[in-house]
């Protein structure tokens, strides 16, 4: 696929419309601390031009991103677990981002990168095709009334540059904790041809074991709500 055929580009004059609204959270001071301190380090600016994820992390290994990381208590538990594996996370809101940078620190990880940036933006222009093993979008805003439904971010373009991005074998994992999210889901990536359900009977996954809970899978089973998973390998020739 050619640079202008990525899918998702803007056309001059169009704004695409966002999956988040950024909220206004106050930082605690251990937060501002972290992002002082560690951001220089862990953390991504935007740019227009490709990251050479190898000099990123100093080495080649299996590459995931998880978009958007919440608190990052998941995405540091896996770094911590899987030290053979790189990580990056993407979170538009800055206290998640600080309290990732302060888990970074307290357990000396250094297989963990940082954006706080849209992460269709990101993934457009900082992540080089087939660059990516994995990737986690867990209990995305479910934009739960039918006319906030075009901002869900798991739309056929996004899942069309997420295939871009993953190598062929690589696995796209989804969850949430709103029904009818998950099956627009399931009919959305399953449309796509760039993508297998590893599901057995094409529908959802067993919970991922390797997961730790979110404070969002929390919060949705407090609620009674039911938590589907879904699991796709991103499928060569395409």
């Amino acid at each position: 696929m050619a640079a202008d055929d990525t899918p998702l580009s803007p056309t001059a004059g169009h704004r695409t419309i966002r999956s988040f609204v950024v909220r206004t959270g106050r930082m605690t001071a251990g937060q501002q601390h972290a992002m002082a301190e560690h951001w220089p380090r862990f953390g991504l600016g935007f740019d227009t031009q490709p990251l050479d994820l190898d000099a990123l992390f100093n080495r080649q290994a299996p590459r995931v991103l998880e978009i958007g990381f919440g608190n990052g208590e998941h995405l540091a538990a896996l770094a911590h677990a899987q030290p053979d594996r790189d990580f990056i996370g993407i979170e538009v809101h800055p206290p998640g981002v600080g309290h990732l940078l302060h888990l970074i620190d307290r357990h000396q990880l250094s297989n963990v990168r940082v954006s706080c940036h849209d992460a269709v933006e990101v993934l457009r222009e900082q992540i080089p095709p087939a660059g990516l093993d994995e990737v986690l979008v867990l209990f995305p805003d479910p934009w739960h009334k039918a006319r906030h439904n075009k901002r869900r971010l798991i739309q056929p373009a996004f899942v069309q540059l997420l295939a871009t991005r993953l190598k062929p074998g690589g696995v796209l994992r989804l969850a949430t904790d709103w029904v009818p999210y998950a099956e627009q889901m399931l009919e959305c990536v399953t449309a796509s041809a760039a993508f297998a359900n590893l599901a057995a009977d094409s529908g959802y996954v067993p919970r991922d074991a390797g997961r730790a809970p979110t404070r969002f899978e929390r919060r949705g089973e407090r609620l009674g709500h039911e938590v589907r998973d879904l699991a796709f390998s991103r499928v060569a020739g395409d």
